[in-house]
């Protein structure tokens, strides 16, 4: 955390910085900003915004205030606004800072500030129908996010506008899941002295679970409406031999294709790109353009029904692995073994496929420990034939009318002291038990709220 000694002469290094190269920016003289250590993103700001406006602005400018509401209203982000409005204020209130939400244009459509904030942006229209794109009041956090398609903070006299130099703003984008398109943007705003490296992190937490609350809102209505299978139905063998089919027909996927179908099928809340990549990948150098490019052939393999911010599968689907797990959780010891077909996509490289296919193998053979049905066990045997501890274990052994081991319970994925050096701390591994549903599924619309409570 900065010291406010620290945060001063930063602010006061920009406040010099600002003196000495508006002027010439807005009288198109030649500058160079950049070598006192201004952002190359604020330089290219600041000419642009000289090209609009003049830094001595007071306010932005108001749109008309019934257009502003219905356009909220219309807004998918509206619902989840609602959904999300007493974390919002919460986080507003606690932390002293104005949070708002906005249009794709920024033009603001909602805010909520504790008392000291809510007076400083009222001054200067930080209210809804506020316009703080670049062209009406000059660089600012909400536009720079927008822009650039990722979060940003504009800290101090970073700002184009002078009227706002007593601020930070740490602002990120708003995606619908199911498209990628941006809704707008969650911004966080607070006086320039109470600047802390998690405010970044935090307008990155919340535009996150305002994206997932659109989706969660949208699968809601779809499933009122009868719709909610818009795409068919994806069904993947992944247990011995693998085999992907999209209605009923054969798709052609290579190995790595289907290692991350089984990601994102094992992981029904969603994955970002680089928690997927670390699943995919571990530790081997691969970039994660690679990743990207491989999701691009993916979704139009997928007629589309891919959707990205997280990536998730926007499909109906049946996957062999639930269905196993969903059985062993019911009981059915002998339909698991049946529909057991072998090893979780064997020789994958995945370092979480590897680890959830050990997991799945040992649930079964801890049921058929506990309940050693003949059948099942001569099954079973077929594809593990080297398995003798468990021939010799249950020859020993009658079969039993016993509750299935608690080994493969379903809390053992979600296990906190397990160790994963792949996986982000506060994450969990793997599926839901919703996801261990038989037959055509699709995540419930709690699902996104349930993964974003666990900072999934």
């Amino acid at each position: 955390m900065f010291t406010r000694a620290q945060l001063h002469r930063r602010r006061s290094h920009l406040a010099r910085a600002w003196d000495l190269h508006i002027p010439a920016i807005c009288d198109k003289r030649p500058t160079s900003a950049a070598r006192m250590g201004v952002r190359t993103e604020i330089v290219a700001s600041w000419e642009r915004s000289a090209a609009h406006i003049m830094p001595e602005v007071h306010e932005a400018p108001l749109a008309d205030a019934d257009e502003t509401r219905l356009a909220f209203q219309a807004s998918p982000l509206s619902a989840a606004v609602r959904q999300l409005e007493s974390q919002l204020q919460a986080a507003a209130d606690d932390g002293e800072l104005v949070v708002a939400v906005t249009d794709p244009a920024a033009r603001i459509l909602w805010t909520h500030g504790g008392a000291v904030m809510r007076r400083k942006a009222e001054k200067v229209n930080f209210v809804p129908g506020g316009r703080w794109d670049e062209a009406s009041v000059g660089t600012n956090a909400l536009d720079l996010a927008l822009r650039l398609d990722h979060a940003a903070t504009v800290y101090s006299a970073e700002h184009f506008s002078s009227c706002v130099h007593g601020w930070v703003c740490w602002a990120a984008p708003v995606h619908d899941p199911r498209t990628g398109r941006q809704l707008g943007v969650l911004d966080l705003s607070t006086t320039w002295d109470r600047s802390h490296p998690i405010g970044l992190a935090t307008a990155e937490a919340l535009a996150r679970l305002l994206g997932r609350e659109v989706r969660a809102t949208a699968v809601a209505g779809a499933a009122q409406n009868g719709t909610s299978r818009s795409g068919g139905l994806l069904e993947l063998e992944l247990l011995g031999q693998p085999s992907v089919q999209l209605n009923g027909a054969r798709l052609r996927l290579t190995r790595r294709q289907i290692e991350i179908l089984a990601l994102l099928a094992l992981n029904p809340g969603g994955l970002d790109l680089a928690e997927l990549h670390a699943r995919l990948y571990g530790d081997r150098p691969v970039s994660q353009g690679t990743l990207k490019a491989e999701m691009s052939q993916l979704r139009a393999m997928l007629g589309g029904h891919l959707e990205s911010r997280p990536y998730r599968i926007d499909l109906d689907m049946r996957c062999d692995v639930t269905d196993v797990l969903h059985r062993l959780r019911a009981s059915d010891v002998a339909g698991a073994v049946e529909r057991y077909g072998g090893e979780l996509l064997p020789g994958s490289e995945s370092p979480a496929l590897a680890e959830f296919g050990h997991f799945v193998t040992v649930a079964l053979r801890n049921a058929l420990l506990s309940d050693p049905h003949p059948a099942a066990v001569q099954r079973y045997l077929e594809l593990a034939p080297h398995d003798l501890d468990l021939l010799g274990s249950t020859r020993r052994r009658g079969p039993t009318n016993g509750q299935p081991h608690p080994g493969y319970d379903q809390p053992s994925l979600t296990e906190e002291g397990r160790h994963d050096p792949h996986r982000r701390p506060g994450t969990h591994l793997f599926i839901s038990a919703a996801a261990s549903s038989p037959g055509p599924s699709r995540p419930p619309p709690s699902a996104g709220r349930a993964a974003a409570s666990r900072g999934i």
